[in-house]
């Protein structure tokens, strides 16, 4: 049952014609989401138990697969996600083993083998496969945006941040380990990240392994993902003071930055040339905005036991949404003109190979948590 009747939330709470951000009207007045992030709106930013084995790839949501089987794509999306998510997954069980120091190591398989879609990951290969190359070489990558994504979890989760106690179907990191050990595993598993790509990548020039990791570095570094949690923050109780640009900056760099690096990692261990590295930094721009405006839509019409972590937070914390801004109808509508607008990116590729960016995207669309 759903924590929130769709119905009844926000919908009609600001109407879509007269949303403003200052003295500029967002680009949802005209066009939703018609220029992903154009915007460089600067804010003002106040800075100063073991588990040994991966949930199995069975919990990723049938009901979404089964959206994507139904769409024009001429090859089976589920088995394709399933075999990804299962290599992903084995290449993680196999990097992060169990050796001293234990707990660390612990800490950290508790939450980055706890299941999850491996979004990311399947982004990260991809883009590698839609350019030419073998997927391979994007492995280490696209483990690596595993790692910091889950690093991004357990520090998200802390009470100091949003004190969430569910993630992935069970207890969060600091709940079964302790503040101190869920903190300092994530920046263990963050440094993790950027060894695994200097150290196992092959048969990668040099200079496209650097540039890998520069992208992955700006993901969460300063114009990443630290940048738009305190932002995040800031904004917390501030939801009626909060326009759609500055909301955007946030979710381009809390969500959207990690997810930008996913794709332009694989495009670059690829072999791919800079205009279709640009491509498809615009296209993972566009999911990078979806897939908040789902998630935010999730968070209000999907129960914590459907979402596998704590439903309801964003209103709990006062957090401006896109529900919350446009209402749920308005927010289902921006997601498909993004989901467009992406596909579009994918134009002058090999029809062919860009099925799986395609499949990802109403994936990313049409998931159920």
């Amino acid at each position: 049952m759903s924590l929130f009747n769709s119905a009844t939330t926000w919908a009609q709470l600001k109407p879509f014609n007269n949303v403003n951000v200052g003295h500029q009207k967002s680009r949802f007045t005209s066009s939703i989401f018609s220029h992903p992030l154009k915007n460089n709106l600067p804010i003002p930013l106040i800075l100063p138990k073991p588990y040994p084995h991966p949930s199995p790839v069975s919990s990723i949501p049938i009901s979404s697969l089964h959206t994507i089987r139904a769409s024009k794509t001429s090859f089976d999306f589920e088995s394709y996600m399933l075999e990804k998510a299962s290599e992903v997954n084995k290449a993680l069980e196999r990097f992060i083993s169990l050796e001293e120091p234990s707990k660390v190591r612990e800490s950290i398989r508790y939450s980055l083998l706890a299941g999850g879609k491996r979004i990311r990951p399947m982004l990260c290969l991809a883009a590698c496969e839609l350019v030419g190359g073998d997927d391979s070489k994007a492995m280490p990558a696209a483990c690596a945006v595993e790692m910091i994504h889950t690093m991004s979890l357990m520090h998200d989760d802390l009470p100091c941040i949003d004190n969430s106690d569910m993630r992935r179907g069970k207890p969060t990191n600091h709940k079964e380990f302790g503040e101190p050990v869920a903190l300092l595993a994530g920046d263990a598993l963050l440094a993790l990240a950027f060894e695994h790509v200097a150290g196992a990548t092959r048969r990668v020039p040099a200079e496209r392994v650097v540039r890998t990791i520069r992208e992955l570095g700006r993901s969460c570094g300063c114009q990443g993902i630290p940048t738009g949690q305190i932002a995040d923050l800031d904004y917390e109780g501030m939801s009626g003071e909060i326009g759609l640009q500055h909301m955007e900056y946030v979710h381009m760099r809390k969500t959207g930055a990690l997810l930008e690096a996913s794709v332009v990692s694989g495009a670059i261990l690829g072999g791919a040339d800079d205009e279709e590295i640009e491509k498809l930094r615009k296209f993972s721009r566009c999911i990078g905005l979806l897939f908040q405006v789902i998630d935010d839509i999730l968070d209000i019409t999907k129960s914590s036991e459907e979402l596998g972590k704590t439903a309801g937070t964003d209103l709990v914390l006062d957090k401006s949404t896109y529900p919350k801004l446009i209402g749920i109808e308005n927010s289902r509508e921006s997601a498909q003109k993004l989901n467009g607008e992406a596909k579009e990116e994918l134009a002058g590729f090999d029809p062919e190979k860009t099925l799986q960016l395609i499949a990802l995207t109403d994936y990313i669309t049409y998931r159920g948590n």
